[in-house]
């Protein structure tokens, strides 16, 4: 693998500590700011629509700009954003920085999984993928963790600060390490869009919104979850999402290895596997040890989906793939909304606190009939591709010139 795909892993590693770190150091930034802690999550909820809007308009405003200069432009941005948050004297200003730096996430993600898989061989891409997002996942067992000790001890803007540090190496590897690819001839913001046309793009990205919605289901309530069900101290929440990062980047290695042999099958797998462990974590979050290995391996399951599914939105938008690819990540995003939203709503109902797992077992169950879909009409479209018609019968495609005659 190149180096190129280090510093991309870097960018990740830096975007992926600012998503989630918020999330451990939301009572410190109420508190200090004078705010209650529903108020303090618009952080968390202007930063997961800062990721869906702006993957779109900053991929499209990248269009005049080589791949490589754009994602200097973005880490350069996400530097601005987290010294924002770091120095933000009043709260407005604070989720001002978040959207900022948010702003980055979708279309850096996006353009990089184009930059990482243009840089391998065609059967490696997936792996190549996995490896820029492999950033993402560790930022989750150390990043994170390591934020949030760092914020409850020296104060949260300090976390935010390195943060923004964690930006600049990543913008000085991208500008040493990876090459100046030139834009593809001929393609232009209408060939971008024209990939929203075909329908198995748009269903790779359902797939997306609701498999990885399902793992957003169970996790975003793991905290009271595990506490009043499990029965774990509080304390031990930042292991057990420790445990789910572990999952994660296990799963996005072993799917980046085996996307690039066969993608779908390993999608039926992965989504079968996921429906049916978030439906038995109602059962094994009574248990502390069955509880913990549950986590990690629906941080494995989810995040083995990831390869597969941006691989397979680059292979159907070929040609123009980079606003579609960028699209994606904000696709992963807007699950995790949806399935937060669906998931209070049944604890809200009353059902407890461990209903949001089957909210994540029917997504991914969704997401799973959706897979199948897609191959169905793939398979379709090749057969009909393979066949003329003359008169009443169908023949195969390399006897049109004898059936003509």
């Amino acid at each position: 693998m190149p180096l190129a795909l280090l510093a991309l892993a870097i960018g990740a590693f830096g975007i992926g500590t600012t998503e989630f770190v918020i999330m451990g150091l939301l009572p410190e930034v109420a508190s200090d700011f004078g705010v209650s802690i529903p108020t303090a999550g618009f952080l968390v909820t202007g930063y997961a629509l800062g990721v869906v809007l702006g993957a779109p308009v900053m991929t499209v405003l990248g269009t005049r700009f080589s791949r490589k200069r754009m994602l200097m432009l973005l880490m350069g941005l996400f530097v601005v954003g987290n010294l924002l948050s770091a120095v933000a004297p009043v709260f407005s200003v604070m989720v001002t920085g978040r959207v900022v730096a948010s702003l980055t996430h979708g279309a850096f993600f996006g353009i990089g999984s184009v930059v990482a898989a243009d840089l391998v061989a065609p059967d490696k891409k997936a792996g190549a993928i996995a490896m820029m997002f492999t950033g993402l996942t560790v930022a989750n067992v150390v990043g994170v963790p390591l934020g949030t000790f760092v914020g409850q001890s020296a104060g949260w803007r300090v976390t935010f600060a390195l943060v923004a540090g964690l930006g600049v190496i990543g913008l000085a590897g991208v500008a040493r390490l990876v090459p100046d690819l030139p834009k593809p001839e001929g393609v232009r913001l209408r060939h971008e869009l024209a990939a929203f046309r075909n329908v198995q793009v748009l269903l790779a990205m359902a797939m997306t919104v609701l498999g990885f919605g399902g793992v957003f289901a169970a996790i975003t309530y793991i905290a009271p979850m595990m506490t009043h069900v499990a029965g774990f101290a509080d304390s031990s929440v930042t292991w057990l999402l420790v445990l789910f990062g572990l999952g994660m980047v296990g799963g996005n290695l072993v799917g980046g290895r085996l996307a690039d042999r066969a993608t779908m099958p390993l999608l039926y797998v992965s989504l079968s596997a996921l429906a049916v462990v978030l439906a038995l974590f109602t059962l094994t979050a009574h248990n502390e040890v069955a509880a913990a290995v549950t986590i990690v391996l629906i941080g494995a399951l989810g995040f083995a989906t990831v390869p597969p599914l941006q691989k397979r939105v680059l292979d159907q938008a070929h040609g123009a793939p980079t606003l579609a690819s960028a699209v994606n990540i904000g696709a992963f995003n807007l699950g995790n909304a949806l399935s937060a939203w669906l998931g209070g709503l049944v604890i809200a109902a009353g059902f407890g606190y461990t209903a949001p797992n089957w909210v994540g077992a029917v997504l991914a169950a969704a997401a799973l009939v959706l897979a199948v879909l897609s191959a169905a009409l793939e398979r379709r479209r090749v057969g009909d591709a393979g066949t003329v018609v003359t008169g009443s019968a169908s023949l195969p495609a390399d006897r049109r010139h004898t059936a003509a005659h």
